[in-house]
């Protein structure tokens, strides 16, 4: 794919414009380089103005009501899961390239984000089950699943539990909700202490994004301040998700991460693309966790060269 280098059976880097393709066995004394792109060109982009025509509606699932934003159309959907620093407002990077490129592009903020149903801790309900309501409601067929952060934890509960309900899952930046195992402990032990008390955009957007973009990062912030209507939560999943489950996925997975992510590095999803059959990574040169956000190029490309392999 465009802006890639292989390098491994499964895992590939994407670093600047356009990068041909390597193979990881290098035949000796060949020597693979990728053409450089300055940092102050990479990561200076703004939201694009012109966006596609949007619906803007709510719709009613038990116990609450989501706010969706739908360009509708008669392409694959694809249906976008926004981290818990961020809401169905987030994603104008991708509607335009994924709506032009045909699809029905939806996005939704799960409850207690902007604008849809307030959490309610006595009945906090499943956001797995909520998207599958969600799905329901809005008679979706099967749709490609593409979510970021904490939406993607959501996004493997819902595979697992409805995996005949989706044509593709990618889920960049997140551990794929695991709850043991080598990938939880390491989660676990790179957060220092006082970790949640960071400033949010020290934590999710990487240093070169914030130092090339500042206007870009101050968006974001604006964003992430308008993402949840009342206190931080998670609801609960439908599944206890281990790393032994990961092996039973049998759709197709694409994982995305950046190389300078402090939540989940590289490292952590090269653990969860060993353990599902046939995933693919990405790895988004210079990138913190906030890829979509930050390298929308990579991440636009990644997501339609996957899910255009996999039409159903």
């Amino acid at each position: 794919m465009p802006g890639a280098i292989t390098i491994n059976r499964r895992c590939v880097i994407a670093g600047g414009s356009a990068l041909s393709l390597v193979a990881f066995a290098t035949p000796p004394g060949a020597k693979a380089q990728a053409p450089s792109t300055k940092v102050s060109t990479m990561f200076q982009h703004l939201p694009p103005a012109q966006q596609p025509s949007l619906r803007e509606t709510m719709v009613a699932i038990p116990g609450a009501r989501l706010y969706v934003r739908d360009t509708g159309g008669e392409g694959a959907p694809i249906v976008l899961m926004h981290p818990a620093s961020g809401s169905a407002l987030i994603w104008d990077y991708q509607f335009p390239v994924l709506a032009k490129a045909g699809h029905r592009v939806i996005a939704f903020s799960r409850r207690g984000y902007a604008k849809s149903s307030p959490f309610d801790k006595t009945d906090p309900g499943s956001g797995s089950k909520d998207l599958f309501e969600l799905a329901r409601a809005m008679d979706l067929p099967r749709f490609h699943l593409v979510a970021s952060a904490a939406g993607g934890s959501i996004s493997m509960d819902f595979a697992l539990s409805h995996p005949d309900r989706l044509l593709s899952l990618t889920i960049s930046s997140n551990s794929a909700g695991v709850r043991d195992g080598a990938v939880f402990r390491a989660a676990e032990q790179i957060r220092p202490a006082g970790w949640d008390k960071m400033p949010v955009e020290f934590r999710e957007l990487g240093p070169s994004y914030r130092a090339a973009n500042p206007d870009g990062a101050k968006l974001w912030l604006a964003l992430e301040h308008h993402a949840l209507t009342g206190p931080d939560y998670r609801q609960t999943p439908t599944n206890r998700i281990t790393q032994a489950a990961l092996h039973e996925v049998k759709l197709p997975v694409l994982l995305i991460t950046g190389a300078a992510d402090l939540i989940t590095p590289p490292a952590i999803t090269r653990l969860i693309c060993d353990a599902i059959p046939g995933s693919q990574m990405i790895v988004a040169d210079e990138t913190g966790h906030s890829v979509y956000w930050e390298r929308p190029d990579v991440f636009n490309a990644a997501v339609l060269d996957f899910i255009g392999r996999h039409r159903g």
